[in-house]
């Protein structure tokens, strides 16, 4: 079994930065694909980057390409979540996510 713990999360004015990390219990950390998603309010939840097992590939979704950078240091089991030039629109909770495994989610609010 692996557990998601995130950490970062909190308020920050648009245009600000805010850094997310999810760390991961377990020996197999480095053998999984890693993702975030979040979710806004009323809204489904959302795809938001996703990194390989050996960190060589990234995906993003359009709405945050190239203002936010997932990485992943698995001598460290942790993967996380660099976003600049945030926007009240990135408000929304955030989800680490691999395999069949969640993170709690932590809040992200951004105010104009």
């Amino acid at each position: 079994q692996v557990q998601l713990v995130e950490s970062g999360g909190g308020s920050v004015q648009a245009g600000g930065s805010l850094r997310l990390s999810c760390a991961a219990s377990g020996r197999t950390f480095s053998s999984y694909n890693m993702y975030w998603f979040r979710q806004a309010p009323g809204k489904e939840r959302e795809f938001v980057a996703s990194i390989s097992w050996s960190g060589g590939t990234t995906y993003y979704a359009d709405s945050v390409k190239g203002r936010f950078t997932i990485s992943r240091d698995n001598a460290k089991n942790t993967v996380y979540l660099q976003m600049n030039s945030l926007k009240p629109e990135d408000t929304a909770v955030y989800y680490c996510h691999t395999n069949v495994y969640w993170g709690q989610g932590p809040q992200i609010t951004v105010s104009s």
